[in-house]
């Protein structure tokens, strides 16, 4: 099975066979690369990797970009919390114009600090969280148009 994976805000392309994933406890992999066994601990947007940590995000394909026309960037986008965790610090402000892949928003969650970025070029229409604020998973903290 191929995915689209972003691995530190990097695309790539995986592909994954039949069989390869054991997930051993709830949110604990086994994954066989070659003759090589890998711990995957998935944490919302997070995977730690024998013990190396990642910002991960599976690209679901029914949200997959098919182009980068007007059209598809325009509309209103919600950024919302990965997981449960507490804001750090805000890096915007309501008004301000922000670019595709612009940090908006830092949440710490399980000793990680996430910074949360821009899925478009847009205008922050509404803050929804202050700094040292805790969030639950899916909570919206950023709204752009």
């Amino acid at each position: 099975m191929k995915r689209q994976v972003t691995v530190n805000g990097k695309l790539r392309e995986v592909e994954v066979p039949a069989g390869a994933v054991v997930e051993t406890q709830p949110g604990v992999y086994s994954v066989m690369v070659g003759e090589r066994s890998y711990e995957v601990r998935l944490s919302g947007s997070l995977a730690e990797v024998n013990g190396c940590a990642f910002e991960l995000h599976i690209v679901d394909r029914r949200e997959a970009p098919t182009g980068t026309s007007a059209a598809e960037q325009s509309g209103r986008r919600e950024v919302k919390a990965p997981m449960p965790g507490k804001v750090v610090v805000v890096l915007v402000t309501e008004g301000q114009t922000v670019e595709p892949g612009q940090g908006l928003v830092v949440v710490e969650a399980m000793k990680m600090q996430n910074e949360l970025k821009s899925p478009k070029t847009g205008l922050v229409t509404k803050i929804s969280v202050k700094a040292g604020a805790t969030v639950a998973a899916g909570e919206v903290l950023v709204t752009l148009e």
